[in-house]
């Protein structure tokens, strides 16, 4: 089967419709990614424990069109989080999915909240 591409689309914290209650905040490793599903999507979700932030983009990598975001390396450029693709490095911004290092399209990006022990997603639909 191959990924749609186009059921991404980045999401801003006003346009939030559904907040997703994905899984406790235990099940996401300290400073590393987890991946949930969320209708037809699948999403990256990042517990950015040294800088005390989530974030959660969608897993597909644009270049290859392969879900493994969820297992890059995340870190900072310039004070920008980003994750880097396990599979050819190209980074992309956790805050707003720019592509940092090349000319790939951006990933779509989704809020992130947590409460009462568990992470949530938002979504717009």
């Amino acid at each position: 089967m191959i990924a749609q591409l186009n059921v991404y689309e980045t999401v801003s914290p006003n346009e939030v419709k559904v907040w997703f209650k994905a899984a406790p905040i235990s099940k996401f490793p300290k400073n590393g990614g987890a991946c949930i599903k969320y209708k037809d999507k699948q999403i990256a979700v990042f517990n950015f424990t040294r800088e005390g932030s989530w974030y959660a983009c969608q897993n597909l990598c644009p270049h290859k069109v392969e879900m493994v975001l969820s297992r890059g390396m995340i870190g900072e450029e310039h004070m920008e989080p980003k994750v880097a693709c396990p599979l050819h490095k190209n980074t992309f911004s956790l805050k707003t999915g720019e592509n940092l290092n090349g000319s790939l399209d951006a990933i779509a990006t989704y809020p992130v909240k947590t409460e009462n022990g568990f992470v949530y997603v938002g979504f717009s639909e």
